[in-house]
């Protein structure tokens, strides 16, 4: 018995307990999507490649399976790269299939092949980004590459990866049961007992230890192995941007965010640290204030344990003393008992955690008086403020870039049972709107807000539809100051003016367009908000009604404070240094 490459795709697909295909259509893939829709798999119609991969992306870092993406030759995959991207540099497992012209046209630049000044491969855009990708020469070749994509984005470091199939592949007869199953049980790289007893040692002897957490972590054994350790020695946590979320804020050794939009006291402590413990996190330059000494991190003096299961990141940013490449809820597992073993006392250090207490009572709470302002346009933090009022704990804010990302990152107290999901590695604008929809389907009976700005929005207008058309009640709250806001905040402080920052329309004025119509037009349901009362109306409507909705809320624009640096400001002042 035979079938078509594209039906023993599909049945593989649902032998790997694939849930959604996130994409859209061309005529390079049909034939897949037709068989798809006589599967039990689900496809999710976007109108762009890119909010595609965007909700594949945030579906993945919802559930922790990798998300698979569909898309068309030529512009359809060159229109998913910014997602897929996105999803490559934040660690997030994506699969992407890209239809491809006819086997047997390859070269002669047949309808969308991309080959204008060398030869045609368009595999070769992903390069620069993907774990692995792999072009298929022959139908029977398929089913081994599609588990060799799926071991790839799935083991040691997470990551996006590509399998391109040119389209006459798929409509070739193949005998039937062909598929190759997945790895049934791959244990994770664990840290050797020595080794976990020397972190301890230098641990235990530190004076001014400290934990920096980066987004690796996210198991609950993990983090409980964590808190065992910290506690134990009274070691205070700092962490990434990635991190948000991982220890509840409320934690009384949890510091904060380090690097440029990081806390002063959470730098400070970084640059007086001896031994630090970094589990999972690359030390990314704005986490990292361009890894100027003078701001956060000063390696040496302190001594560096870094643990990490790429063995790229070790070492990558700074000098280490003790590199280890391995699972970090493993490794911290490990090292917690070496050093209970050690030191069965454990450690106090009283005046750490009221000076924590202190620092983080006064974020929080300055933040909240702040937000008490009846300002019209709304302040930023007015807007975080009823927004945390009015969430359920274990609600999920999918932000973009500009205050929605760094401001909750500050000053947003997130409750334990919540999550914070956000682009960090290439920081693409646009990635909330679309993300949401996918950690919606993830989670369909949380509460899921995607907090974006008028430029995110703008820039993925085809999420909305898409939440619609899934039935999916996101929310999605537009804090709208007609600009793309930190990026006018940045020129005005650099250059004196924001020219080319700001949305206005032909006479000069402030200009916006009307996101609530633009809502109720797509079939969802539309809030402007014309007074500061309103927000938390609209929101507890939103909430209830659990239909796809828009608010559109007016926002004053206002710099995000930066305790910590970025090299950029020195550029800009002309100093290369």
């Amino acid at each position: 018995m035979s079938v078509t490459a594209a039906e023993a795709l599909v049945s593989q697909l649902e032998s790997y307990e694939v849930e959604y295909v996130f994409g859209t259509c061309g005529h390079t893939n049909i034939a897949f999507l037709d068989a798809l829709g006589r599967s039990g798999i689900r496809f999710v119609i976007a109108r762009h490649e890119q909010a595609a991969a965007h909700a594949a992306d945030g579906y993945a870092r919802m559930t922790g399976k990798p998300g698979v993406l569909l898309v068309h030759v030529g512009p359809g995959m060159m229109n998913a790269v910014t997602g897929v991207a996105t999803a490559a540099l934040d660690s997030v497992p994506l699969i992407t299939i890209a239809g491809d012209i006819p086997s047997y046209y390859h070269g002669r630049h047949p309808h969308q092949e991309v080959n204008l000044h060398a030869d045609a491969d368009q595999t070769a855009i992903y390069a620069p980004f993907v774990k692995r990708a792999w072009r298929a020469h022959r139908a029977e070749d398929i089913a081994r590459f599609t588990e060799r994509a799926f071991w790839t984005a799935t083991s040691g470091r997470p990551g996006a990866v590509l399998l391109n199939i040119p389209m006459d592949l798929f409509s070739r007869q193949i005998p039937a049961g062909s598929a190759f199953p997945l790895v049934k049980h791959s244990p994770a790289p664990a840290l050797s007992a020595k080794d976990a007893d020397r972190m301890a040692e230098l641990l235990v002897d530190a004076e001014k230890p400290l934990i920096y957490l980066g987004g690796g972590l996210r198991d609950e054994a993990g983090r409980a192995a964590l808190l065992r350790l910290a506690e134990h020695l009274d070691i205070p946590i700092a962490h990434s941007l990635m991190a948000k979320g991982v220890v509840d804020d409320r934690h009384p050794l949890v510091m904060g965010m380090t690097g440029f939009w990081g806390l002063e006291l959470t730098n400070k402590y970084t640059r007086d640290a001896d031994v630090v413990l970094a589990l999972a996190t690359r030390f990314a330059e704005t986490d990292a204030s361009s890894w100027n000494p003078d701001y956060t991190w000063q390696f040496p003096p302190a001594r560096l344990i870094q643990i990490d299961i790429d063995p790229a990141e070790i070492g990558r940013n700074y000098p280490v003393e003790i590199g280890a490449v391995a699972d970090a809820a493993l490794a911290v597992d490990a090292i917690a008992s070496a050093v209970t073993a050690r030191s069965p006392q454990g450690t106090d250090r009283p005046a750490l955690r009221e000076k924590i207490a202190a620092e983080r009572q006064e974020l929080f709470g300055a933040s909240r008086e702040r937000g008490r302002s009846d300002d019209f346009p709304l302040r930023p933090e007015r807007i975080l403020a009823d927004l945390r009022d009015a969430l359920p704990a274990d609600a999920v804010l999918v932000t973009d870039v500009g205050w929605n990302k760094n401001g909750v990152a500050q000053c947003y107290e997130l409750p334990p049972e919540g999550r914070f999901v956000t682009p960090g590695g290439l920081s693409t604008m646009g990635f909330g709107p679309a993300a949401a929809v996918g950690v919606q389907l993830a989670e369909p009976d949380r509460v899921v807000v995607a907090l974006i700005g008028d430029g995110g929005l703008s820039a993925q207008l085809p999420a909305v539809p898409m939440a619609v058309e899934q039935g999916l009640p996101v929310i999605f709250l537009v804090m709208n100051n007609r600009a793309h806001g930190t990026i006018a905040d940045l020129q005005a402080a650099s250059f004196g003016a924001s020219y080319g920052c700001e949305f206005t329309d032909a006479d000069g004025n402030p200009y916006s367009p009307d996101f609530a119509a633009y809502g109720r037009a797509c079939g969802a349901d539309g809030y402007l908000v014309g007074k500061p009362a309103d927000l938390a109306e609209a929101l507890r409507t939103a909430i209830e009604s659990r239909r796809t909705s828009v608010l559109d809320v007016p926002m004053v624009n206002e710099p995000v404070p930066t305790p910590g640096h970025w090299n950029i400001k020195d550029i800009y002042r002309g100093a290369f240094d």
